[in-house]
């Protein structure tokens, strides 16, 4: 089976993929008020990986569900290859998520009825993919991680690394611009979380996607283009960079 043609390297040059620009994010209810991004700015570019670090409750997550068009924030713009989220219909946001981004959660989020090749194909059949195209695309990126002896089985037969692996798969299937990732290694031992992180790097440099992980892992972080650590509502980037 013949790899099916990536447009997007490390080579393309420097575009902007992913921005946030002054994002702030409140949470409030009757009288208690929560200010859990500040004043939020970062930008990727095409192809490069970044880690965001931070203690527990430092507001990762909210952040990272906030570039991704899961949730709202309270100022601010998010742009995605260019295009601002605000400006765009619920149906918009949805299709440009499809199109542009892919995400790989500590919970592998996998249908549990159906196999590992279908799991890998939804994102392409949402899309409005040929079936005959979408099966071949997963079948490809499934032998990419590994999975090639395991299409035709179900999550509850793979192991916890298989299944991580099929959703690094799934997220990789529409050749999005950015994955981003909330702790994708967060639920596996040191060595299948080191496998995972391996392949997501292969991945990067082989297909271009660019990156933006939260994890908990500084040590794997390091490994990351870049490492931005998040507190008192704000990114900083960190003084130490990995390959």
């Amino acid at each position: 089976m013949s790899e099916p043609k990536s447009d997007a390297s490390k080579a393309t040059g420097n575009a902007i993929v992913v921005a946030a620009r002054h994002v702030a994010k409140i949470f409030q209810e009757g009288k208690l008020r929560a200010e859990v991004l500040e004043d939020v700015n970062f930008e990727v570019r095409r192809g490069e990986t970044v880690a965001i670090v931070g203690t527990s409750g430092a507001g990762k997550s909210t952040l990272l569900h906030i570039v991704g068009g899961l949730d709202t924030l309270t100022s601010g713009e998010v742009e995605i290859e260019g295009r601002k989220m605000s400006s765009l219909s619920d149906t918009e946001r949805g299709n440009l998520r499809n199109r542009s981004l892919g995400f790989i959660y500590q919970f592998h989020h996998l249908l549990p009825e159906f196999t590992a090749l279908e799991n890998v194909c939804m994102p392409l059949l949402i899309r409005g993919t040929r079936i005959l195209q979408a099966r071949e695309q997963a079948a490809y990126l499934l032998d990419r991680v590994g999975l090639s002896q395991r299409i035709e089985h179900k999550p509850g037969e793979l192991s916890g690394g298989e299944r991580q692996r099929c959703a690094v798969a799934r997220a990789l299937v529409t050749r999005p611009a950015c994955i981003l990732g909330d702790e994708p290694t967060g639920n596996l031992d040191e060595h299948n979380a080191a496998q995972v992180y391996d392949l997501m790097l292969e991945l990067n440099r082989e297909i271009g996607t660019s990156f933006v992980l939260v994890t908990h892992d500084r040590r794997l972080a390091m490994r990351m283009d870049r490492v931005m650590e998040l507190s008192g509502g704000r990114l900083h980037p960190m003084a130490e960079q990995g390959a």
